[in-house]
């Protein structure tokens, strides 16, 4: 007589956490998983960024982790294409025996839309069956323009498919802001879970634990998603500039282009420093600079991103002129 076993532990197939951190332009997205990877660095990171030269990882350059960037469009459309291959090509690097990562994190650009990666994590059998969606943290900037829900889909989409919302910049904003925002979390995330980043500090042990949502898979497959309606522009600097007059150049494009400009951010260097500068700004205001520590990948040329809404005419030489200006 034979003996059948109905048990499929022996085949069964150890699974990934996989954790999405997703959050609308200038909202907080890197500088949250910076901190994160310092207390969970045994993480995998993919990160997308809309524009084609990548910045964001300027931010986790201290960081000993396996890390892929995924540049020149969203994750939801423009680039949705090369998430699969790349997680095949991590899973294939976590069971060649040594398994270098615990988790995989994958941080969406601020202008994508979270449901396309969700599609590919619970709908594509191969990923389905060895990553295990851990949820989706959603960072929201308390100085945020609250106009921004109302005229960005992606902003809602966001905090809609939001398993947790973290208040991020609330030590920049008012009583009242921190109030209004999250009256308008209570309406588009009120089954999130909420913490607040203090000065980018927070419970990072409840931010890797937190309640999944119940998830209801498509009928059908998830169409593509309309043209966000978003433009990027990327400049390189060939040499040093004094600070000053970079920062001075900079705000006067977010105050000209306080409608139209989105997102700023970039890495530049100054006369006799070879640590270079992280720059970043948002929700028109410029944030203080970062020095970075050098890295012997530097090569010395200064470079920024700037997104707007739609496109502005004749911006990247109004910036250069800026520049160049002897009168700043």
């Amino acid at each position: 007589m034979k003996n059948y076993s109905l048990s499929s532990s022996a085949n069964a197939i150890e699974r990934i956490p996989v954790f999405i951190i997703s959050g609308f332009l200038g909202s907080g997205k890197t500088t949250l998983l910076n901190r994160l990877l310092s207390h969970a660095p045994k993480s995998a990171v993919i990160i997308n960024e809309f524009g084609t030269t990548p910045i964001d990882q300027q931010l986790l350059r201290e960081h000993k982790v396996p890390l892929s960037t995924l540049v020149g469009g969203c994750l939801c459309c423009q680039v949705r294409g090369s998430l699969t291959p790349l997680l095949k090509n991590l899973r294939m690097a976590w069971d060649s025996g040594d398994k270098p990562f615990e988790r995989v994190i994958i941080e969406t650009s601020g202008v994508a839309n979270p449901e396309p990666v969700l599609d590919i994590l619970l709908r594509e059998r191969w990923i389905a069956k060895r990553y295990s969606l851990q949820g989706v943290i959603t960072t929201v900037s308390a100085v945020m323009d609250e106009d921004h829900f109302d005229y960005f889909p992606e902003a809602q989409a966001a905090c809609a498919w939001a398993d947790m919302v973290v208040m991020t910049q609330t030590d920049l904003a008012t009583d009242q802001q921190i109030e209004r925002i999250s009256a308008r979390l209570d309406q588009l995330a009120p089954a999130a879970t909420r913490l607040t980043a203090v000065q980018g500090e927070l419970d990072h042990s409840a931010l890797l634990n937190f309640p999944k949502k119940f998830r209801r898979l498509r009928d059908t497959e998830l169409p593509d998603l309309p043209d966000h309606g978003f433009s990027s522009i990327a400049l390189q600097l060939e040499h040093p500039l004094p600070w000053e007059r970079i920062q001075k150049a900079l705000e006067y494009l977010i105050v000209h282009y306080p409608k139209q400009l989105i997102r700023l951010k970039g890495m530049v260097y100054t006369p006799g420093q070879n640590q270079p500068l992280l720059v970043q700004g948002a929700a028109g205001r410029l944030y203080p600079a970062t020095r970075l520590p050098v890295r012997t990948s530097d090569d010395g040329i200064g470079r920024l991103v700037i997104i707007t809404q739609g496109g502005v005419k004749d911006l990247a030489e109004e910036l250069m002129a800026q520049l160049r200006s002897n009168n700043l």
